[in-house]
């Protein structure tokens, strides 16, 4: 059997180096895909183009924002996902307070203040104690600013118009695997747990000396758990009915 390609969605404000060491692997043996949500101001935008570029079938992994775009093309596309992988995320949507927090920064982004912009979005507190956090936020900078603030306004947007995929999680039959770091201060570990029960077949992830940001904090466990991920059979289930919508 052919092996799967694999397409990866970068969280907010990061791009493919979000990815770097996970893709120096898993690169050896798949065919490996970046895709990232720039395309649009809301999810279904987003998983709409992401949709068109991959291929007939391949296995998916979203992270943050990404992975709220991942379970997106999987409620659009289930027959074409062969397996998907959600790290860092959750599939509920902004509350009204959390949304309209996200407009004085969308105001300062198209005003000019994008280095207080930035400050705002890379939060040092959501990673681990053990991580090299200067080193990090300096990476994540550099992802940012090469995005840029018009990337940036139309990822808060699509924040702030998602809507809630509890259900979608529910539906999903293909192997899943959800990965968190342990002291993930954005989307807490007991969240990820949540969003593990709701998938029937997931299995839960946890990532020593990680927060936020697993792929870097700790890049060598989160390749190891996104090897197995991608070496779980694909099982015999019942297939879930083609979506309409393409």
């Amino acid at each position: 059997m052919p092996r799967e390609t694999l397409v990866m969605i970068p969280p907010m404000l990061s791009d493919a180096r979000v990815f770097a060491p996970q893709l120096q692997v898993l690169s050896q043996a798949h065919a490996v895909m970046i895709a990232p949500p720039t395309c649009g101001e809301r999810i279904e935008e987003i998983a709409s183009q992401i949709l068109s570029w991959s291929p007939p079938k391949f296995a998916l992994c979203g992270m943050g924002l990404g992975g709220m775009v991942a379970m997106e093309v999987i409620r659009r596309a289930p027959e074409r996902v062969t397996r998907i992988a959600l790290i860092s995320t959750s599939p509920q949507a902004d509350t009204p307070e959390a949304a309209a927090a996200r407009e004085p920064h969308i105001i300062a982004a198209r005003a000019g203040r994008w280095k207080d912009v930035l400050q705002h979005e890379i939060n040092s507190t959501w990673m681990a104690p053990s991580t090299d956090k200067v080193e990090l936020v300096r990476e994540l900078t550099a992802m940012g600013d090469a995005l840029g603030p018009e990337t940036y306004v139309k990822q808060a947007r699509a924040l702030q118009r998602r809507k809630d995929q509890q259900g979608t999680l529910r539906q999903i039959l293909q192997p899943t695997a959800v990965i968190c770091g342990r002291y993930d201060g954005q989307y807490q570990l007991k969240r990820h747990e949540f969003l593990a029960e709701l998938i029937p077949y997931a299995q839960l992830e946890i990532i020593e000396g990680a927060g936020y940001l697993p792929t870097l904090e700790a890049p060598d466990a989160t390749t190891d758990a996104l090897q197995r991920w991608m070496k779980q059979p694909m099982m015999l289930r019942p297939a879930a009915p083609a979506s309409r919508f393409t």
